[in-house]
């Protein structure tokens, strides 16, 4: 007797949103951190009473306010891109400004802690835990410099309206790439600022 179990067929294939050549980016940026927080772990692992010390002189206000702008920085772009997924790019590009203020004060703190430790005569040198400090949050800085001047040109072509339901590909790479950015900093700030 035939067996009349309904079975699922495959749907079709479901690519990532965005151009592939991002995602090799993205993963490419993630083993360098990836990378880069090992090599802090295994440091730290080395000199816990060091690395406890030095903890405890960093601004933990400062990286927790970081932390909540650019999470709200990435959901005003998720929000972007959903609105011109749905033909409304002014409301689009209201978003991707959001995005940009906050990550503009993100920088702006980051600005802040970095003149505090320099005025303080901390630098690369100073000790194992400062190296890595500095360098780390550093390397994430410039990153959000770089996604900051992506959603520049994105807000400027999406005013233009040249992104909507049948052309996505670019306000999805550029947002892929900011979202990266802010994976990275959730990472980093409990790693090098909170956990002992």
């Amino acid at each position: 007797m035939k067996n009349t179990t309904d079975t699922a067929l495959p749907g079709p294939a479901v690519a990532p949103p965005g151009d592939l050549a991002i995602w090799f980016f993205i993963l490419a940026e993630l083993l360098a951190f990836g990378v880069f927080f090992a090599a802090y772990a295994f440091g730290r692992a080395n000199n816990v009473e060091l690395f406890n010390e030095m903890q405890q002189t960093l601004d933990r206000q400062a990286g927790a306010f970081n932390t909540v702008l650019l999470i709200t920085g990435s959901w005003c772009v998720a929000r972007a891109v959903e609105a011109v997924e749905r033909s409304r790019s002014a409301t689009g590009a209201r978003w991707l400004a959001a995005g940009i203020l906050c990550g503009g004060g993100f920088l702006v703190v980051k600005g802040f802690e970095y003149a505090a430790k320099f005025g303080a005569g901390i630098n690369l040198s100073t000790n194992t835990f400062y190296m890595f400090y500095l360098s780390l949050t550093f390397f994430h800085f410039m990153h959000v410099i770089l996604g900051m001047v992506i959603l520049v040109a994105l807000w400027w072509k999406t005013r233009q309206g040249a992104y909507g339901p049948g052309n996505m590909n670019g306000i999805e790479s550029g947002a892929a790439y900011w979202h990266m950015v802010d994976l990275v900093w959730i990472v980093l700030f409990p790693l090098v600022y909170v956990m002992r």
